[in-house]
């Protein structure tokens, strides 16, 4: 792709959540077109922020404008209260491991969004992340809107700024830590065209139910950059749109923390280029990430077993296609 190919990318499929504030407009072309939407909110002890989420998408977008037609909390298995808090503010809530119960229940966010294909109803799901401190109906309508709107769109992924504390001047606009060491030199070196999203690892997107059920869904870390390769290469970079929800305020996450995520994602990655034939074949490789911990004058090296399992396509499991052929109406 040539710097003109994605200036028109650019142009034509990047958005501001600004473009979409009619929500009375964008609600009558949702039902006009006989669409309806779930959001499905991923959570693992977060209490302290989920009522907040689900009042404000509850009052916003089902009571006042009702572009949601379903809100759902799918809880990895959380020691706190977020499912209490969460039910009680209006939200349909469920735990993995109850879902689709005979594949038995493995924890992590790439498992709740698989889940939540097998659960949810909608023709469009919108994932948001449930430790977002200033969160906005833009986080729904934004991600929704071009799918409503724009035929052709299958998955739009958010984007934002995710402010750090930084010294006065310029700042590059851009992904997350991981995005920037990581994951934009892999899509610069191998595929070129999805360097054109500016936040490949946001948590928030909004896809087609065709296209999430066609999916692998690793259970982990890698889940995001699976579905970008994965959906690149069945449909292409047409399939993609980005919205800009300006900004996105949460608790960042520690650079030890940041490195079990990398190694997670590497390891889908690689399994991602052997697949597709970038690679011959790569060694079995080790599962296990080494880290360092410092107690005074002792180095101590601490090992985290992580291991990216990956969910089959939702459109493979016999369960689901049996529940799909006895579809019933969302109410």
């Amino acid at each position: 792709m040539g710097s003109q190919e994605i200036k028109h990318w650019l142009e034509t499929r990047t958005f501001h959540h600004g473009a979409f504030w009619d929500l009375r407009r964008l609600v009558e072309e949702k039902e006009r077109k006989g669409l309806k939407v779930s959001l499905c909110i991923p959570t693992l002890n977060e209490e302290a922020t989920i009522g907040k989420e689900v009042l404000l998408f509850r009052s916003e977008l089902m009571d006042r404008y009702p572009l949601i037609d379903e809100l759902a909390v799918i809880d990895s298995g959380s020691s706190d209260k977020t499912l209490e808090v969460a039910a009680s503010f209006g939200a349909d809530v469920y735990f993995a491991g109850d879902i689709l119960p005979s594949y038995g229940h493995k924890r992590g966010k790439g498992e709740n969004l698989w889940k939540g294909i097998y659960q949810l109803k909608g023709d469009i799901i919108c994932y948001v992340d449930a430790d977002i401190k200033n969160i906005h109906p833009r986080f729904v309508y934004g991600l929704v809107a071009p799918l409503v709107y724009q035929d052709n769109v299958r998955y739009v992924k958010a984007f934002y700024d995710r402010p750090l504390a930084f010294s006065q001047g310029t700042r590059p606009s851009g992904g997350g830590r991981v995005t920037e060491i990581l994951v934009r030199p892999l899509f610069s070196l191998f595929f070129p065209e999805l360097t054109v999203l500016v936040q490949p690892l946001s948590g928030e997107y909004a896809v087609r139910r065709e296209v999430l059920e066609a999916l692998p869904f690793p259970i982990g870390y890698g889940v995001e950059t699976s579905h970008l390769i994965d959906v690149y290469t069945r449909w292409g970079l047409d399939a993609f749109a980005q919205t800009d929800l300006d900004r996105r305020i949460h608790v960042n996450q520690s650079t030890r923390d940041l490195g079990k995520m990398s190694f997670g994602i590497l390891q889908t990655f690689l399994k991602r280029m052997e697949k597709l034939g970038l690679v011959k074949e790569f060694p079995e490789m080790s599962t296990v990430l080494r880290q360092f911990q410092a107690q005074d004058e002792r180095y101590d090296q601490v090992e985290h077993t992580i291991v990216e399992e990956e969910r089959p396509p939702m459109c493979e499991v016999p369960e689901y296609l049996a529940r799909q052929r006895g579809k019933f109406a969302l109410v």
